[in-house]
């Protein structure tokens, strides 16, 4: 085995995010019928139940910088799925509001989301996707700041 093999077998960036792309490409298929990715879909279930957040606390939430969500926000805002507006307090800040139209489109997209969950879950365990999750989570308690300016 090569060096430069034997690193990409270690890496454990690569390995997660081959395992990112592998799994949102999943989802994404299981949404595409209602023209949502599975990003657009985490952000308006998030938005649901935790109304009107900044972009910063929401890009946060989704542990993504401020920018990139941002961006993301625009289709749907285009869609009429969210708004943004400046924020009462803070002028600077920019809240995020799923309107109607975007809790009826996740609603909707709620029994595919679900399909696409059981059936991971079925092939890869239902303990082994917990514990995933769970080590997961943990990988953002490890210390980096990769959003810092």
């Amino acid at each position: 085995m090569t060096a430069a093999r034997s690193r990409a077998d270690l890496c454990n960036n690569l390995a997660l995010r081959k395992a990112s792309r592998y799994l949102g490409a999943t989802y994404d298929k299981a949404l595409a019928p209602l023209g949502l990715r599975a990003t657009q879909f985490s952000t308006l279930q998030l938005l649901s139940v935790h109304e009107g957040m900044t972009i910063t606390r929401l890009a946060d939430m989704i542990a993504m910088d401020r920018t990139t969500m941002a961006s993301n926000l625009k289709p749907l805002e285009r869609e009429g799925l969210v708004t943004i507006e400046p924020s009462a307090t803070d002028r600077r800040a920019r809240t995020v509001t799923i309107t109607p139209g975007g809790v009826a489109r996740m609603k909707a997209a709620l029994p595919l989301w679900e399909s696409a969950q059981a059936e991971f879950e079925t092939k890869f365990g239902a303990e082994d996707a917990a514990r995933m999750r769970a080590f997961l989570e943990a990988v953002l308690d490890t210390g980096f700041d990769p959003w810092a300016e």
